[in-house]
């Protein structure tokens, strides 16, 4: 009697096999996924997988992510789960196909399935050149089998593939260009451009579309209500026109941000706001106790931390393509939800969801919620002009930069209390943030698609409301992941919509990392103890432990500082039930506070590795976009528009700021995976501010870390 293997969440709706599996009739082997490549390497981790458990070739699979059409239907490709939740469904499946491949073959073959062996895809019995391939098995037939759990997959003692070094299946196409969105073309392709208001409260008080419609190409001028958009024979006929509609319009701009020569942060922290508070990392609807410092204690500390307004920065803007015919819409779309985004069209298109098929197409990658949805509309409400031509719709740079959700300011407030050994004995961390999520849920009063709302009958932006799940949004990150004996967290939610907001990534646990990570720099430094081991000593997890140490005896953990020269340490587990990463960061700080990062060293525990070089692309490149908006990104607005709106006025961290990063990876092959995809943007901005202590006695407790900041920081330390 077999052992049942314990199911992924991702098979709960998706126990048909040939949802997951499929054998062509050339014997490639078809896998599908309900999740979306973002650059995080997904094909390449689910191929090995599925190759892994049917003991193929990486070259013989051939991976199809989210597409309405066909596939599994699974969550958005969010929290770092789809190695997780979807490479777990994989594995499952591919274990269950090949036993139904293994009992056909000994039909066929005459032989017991115990002396069976599978050869790149070809069953064979063992010391003999009987064989049957899978094409002749299963080739361009269903499985018609619901996968149940009862073959357990490989153990890891067997693996050839998963866990060993490997290519990435998926970049020669980038490299060589053509694979992207914004290369499709299709038969009878038209190209499209919107115009958005000036800003979100602005009406449309004019419009002159005569001499648009009279410039080459133009196929159709779109409007409705203060929706813009024009449709082109040509790309660069599409750009000229969208121009000339700019020029024609006359619109009436109000004032949307009253208060834009006041500092982000005071505002944030001056808005009316709902409390909740949290318990081990899940916020309850519950009256929250004031806080009261403990008797007897040593020392107490209170510290804020703040970081502003940020974007995804995609390099690449927003795109979609949109197909209107015989009442069918088809949209491909870079969305990390192609199943929300079909619902949420219906929804503000007032068709049936069984009308509209939403298929993922790689895009520029931004990890959260950016323009994706949002142009996939904008393509559609094009589309629907010019029925029967695909339309081709691009957002320009100042749109991507303008109307695109940001990542919420956010407000840490620690105070923590030390005895006379230097051991923690209070703790209490109040975040305060707008919402971090906005994506587009059908369902709900409105819709979150931008056009949506500019429309003549308009969709209107829902308002936000508080999540108290577990580790979600602005309470992410917030529980530490230090044995404490009094905890008290609290999560305050800002429900004003002067910015559009929503999920960017690692959503609040960057800025509560941050925080967490720097004050424990600060209590181990007013306890005479060095950081690393005042970690430690509040810290049982042994895998937690190895993370630490393996990233301190890389790092050289700890040179002397020079008076201009740092190292910082900051460690943290992603929503305390992921990858642990621990991070070591060497500084040097210029005369005029200019900070050059010099090295990084980052070790991380994600369990069981499937890609070991996807594994590192994850961490490091998680640790130069947290470096970016640690060093640099900040939204800048005035009283009536967003003003950061091309590289300039919103700079980014370019190829000569990166540092040396040296990566270290604990690979432990009998535990689950562990979601990697964030694990390095909390603890960045904390090694870096605290490398920059080290270096020069000076507290960065608010990013960006400009020079400004830095000196001004510099001074109140003298």
């Amino acid at each position: 009697m077999s052992l049942r293997a314990p199911l992924s969440p991702s098979l709960g709706i998706n126990r048909d096999l040939d949802r997951w599996i499929r054998i062509a009739l050339d014997g490639t082997v078809h896998v599908f996924t309900g999740k979306v490549e973002l650059g995080q390497g997904l094909r390449t981790a689910i191929a090995r997988i599925a190759a892994e458990e049917l003991d193929v070739s990486l070259e013989r699979v051939v991976v199809h992510t989210a597409d309405t059409a066909e596939g599994p239907v699974e969550l958005p490709t969010v929290g770092s789960l789809s190695v997780e939740h979807s490479g777990g469904a994989v594995r499952q499946a591919a274990a269950e196909a090949r036993r139904l491949l293994l009992e056909a073959a000994a039909t066929r073959v005459g032989a017991p399935v115990a002396e069976l062996e599978v050869r790149e895809g070809r069953v064979c019995v063992r010391g003999d050149v009987r064989g049957v391939d899978y094409a002749e098995l299963q080739g361009g037939r269903p499985f018609a089998h619901e996968i149940d759990g009862e073959t357990l997959p490989k153990s890891p003692a067997e693996y050839r593939i998963v866990g060993k070094p490997g290519p990435r299946i998926d970049l020669e196409g980038k490299l060589r260009g053509g694979a992207f969105l914004h290369d499709m073309r299709l038969p009878g392709m038209l190209f499209g451009r919107v115009v958005r208001p000036p800003n979100d409260a602005a009406r449309l008080s004019a419009v002159d579309s005569d001499a648009v419609r009279r410039l080459p190409g133009v196929v159709a001028v779109v409007r409705d209500g203060r929706f813009l958009g024009v449709v082109a024979e040509r790309e660069e006929q599409a750009e000229q026109a969208r121009e000339l509609l700019c020029r024609s319009c006359d619109w009436d701009v109000p004032a949307l941000f009253a208060e834009a020569d006041r500092d982000v942060i005071d505002w944030l922290c001056s808005q009316p706001c709902e409390r909740y508070p949290v318990v081990a990392g899940t916020a309850a609807a519950e009256p929250v106790a004031p806080h009261a410092d403990p008797p007897g204690a040593a020392a107490t500390l209170a510290a804020r931390y703040a970081r502003p307004f940020v974007m995804h920065a995609a390099i690449g803007p927003s795109a979609g393509v949109a197909l209107f015919e015989e009442g069918q819409l088809t949209v491909w779309s870079h969305s990390q939800g192609v199943a929300l985004l079909r619902l949420a069209l219906a929804e503000v298109l007032g068709l049936p969801h069984r009308a509209i098929r939403v298929a993922h197409a790689d895009g520029p990658g931004c990890y959260g919620h950016n323009g994706a949805d949002d142009a996939a509309l904008d393509a559609a409400l094009l589309a629907r002009a010019v029925p029967g031509r695909p339309v081709l719709l691009q957002w320009t740079r100042e749109d991507e930069h303008r109307w695109e959700p940001y990542g919420p300011a956010m407000c840490v407030d620690l105070r923590a209390s030390l005895d006379s050994t230097g051991k923690i004995i209070d703790w209490s961390h109040e975040t305060t943030s707008l919402t971090h999520v906005g994506r587009p849920i059908p369902g709900t009063d409105g819709s979150q698609l931008l056009a949506a709302w500019h429309l003549e009958a308009p969709r209107p932006r829902p308002e936000p409301r508080a999540l108290l799940a577990h580790e979600v949004g602005i309470h992410r990150n917030a529980w530490p992941a230090y044995e404490l004996p009094r905890v008290r967290v609290v999560k305050r939610l800002v429900k004003s919509r002067a910015f559009r907001t929503s999920s960017l990534r690692s959503l609040g646990a960057f800025a509560n990392v941050f925080a967490i990570e720097s004050f424990m720099d600060e209590l181990a430094t007013a306890a005479g103890i060095d950081p690393v081991e005042l970690r430690l000593r509040h810290l049982e997890d042994p895998r937690a432990r190895a993370v630490i140490e393996a990233a301190g005896r890389c790092a050289g953990w700890r040179r002397a500082s020079d008076g201009r020269r740092g190292q910082g340490f900051a460690f943290a587990r992603y929503e305390n039930s992921k990858a642990y990463a621990a991070t070591v960061v060497e500084v040097a700080v210029s005369g005029d506070g200019a900070i050059r990062l010099e090295r990084a060293v980052i070790a991380a525990d994600a369990g069981q590795v499937v890609d070991p070089s996807g594994l590192v692309n994850q961490l490091e490149g998680g640790f130069l976009q947290a470096a970016s908006w640690t060093l640099r990104e900040e939204v800048r607005f005035d009283s009536r528009r967003i003003s950061s709106t091309d590289w300039e006025s919103y700079p980014i961290l370019g190829f000569a700021d990166v540092p040396e990063i040296e990566t270290v990876v604990l690979d432990r092959p009998e535990e689950p995976c562990l979601g990697a995809g964030e694990a390095a943007q909390g603890p960045t901005p904390a090694a870096i501010a605290n490398a920059v202590f080290h270096a020069t006695g000076a507290r960065l407790r608010r990013t960006p870390f400009t020079p400004e900041r830095v000196r001004a920081s510099l001074s109140s330390a003298d």
